[in-house]
């Protein structure tokens, strides 16, 4: 039986809005423990921004995380896959475009979900490395020291 995206993905995907600042969407990743945010306008789907996003297109580029929006430094028009799409599909699709996350629509272009390269890698081979990795929970991060 051939397995659906809505079957393995993680519903309910975090946003931002664009015009949040990349400080703001790091701690909605921290808090979420997630690497990654959909970035909306208008309710609808504009781009990805991701953790490495934040720190190769603007921490290493010097821009000010306070000033600086997802919009400016996020993945703008992200390749999408449908609920109903196969597991087989959302693969190939990273395959060719070399992405580790999917965003899920539906055809009439509603947000409700995320498919990670993790989350695929459970479904295909639950006793991969990768598959016991993806599934392991998150450790909390812990409270930063004070400075001495």
């Amino acid at each position: 039986m051939i397995r659906r995206v809505h079957e393995v993905m993680t519903g309910n995907p975090v946003t931002v809005e664009q015009l949040t600042s990349l400080a703001e969407a790091a701690r909605v990743m921290r808090d979420a423990g997630i690497g990654d945010v959909l970035v909306v306008a208008e309710g609808r789907l504009h781009g990805i921004l991701t953790d490495r996003d934040i720190v190769v297109r603007a921490l290493a580029e010097g821009r000010d995380p306070t000033e600086t929006t997802v919009r400016a430094v996020c993945t703008t028009d992200p390749v999408t896959v449908a609920p109903d799409d196969g597991v087989d599909q959302a693969l190939d699709l990273m395959r060719r475009h070399a992405l580790r996350r999917l965003p899920v629509r539906t055809p009439s272009g509603d947000l409700v979900g995320i498919v990670a390269l993790g989350d695929l890698e459970i479904e295909r081979d639950p006793g991969s490395p990768l598959a016991s990795i993806s599934a392991a929970q998150p450790s909390p991060w812990p409270t930063p020291a004070e400075p001495t």
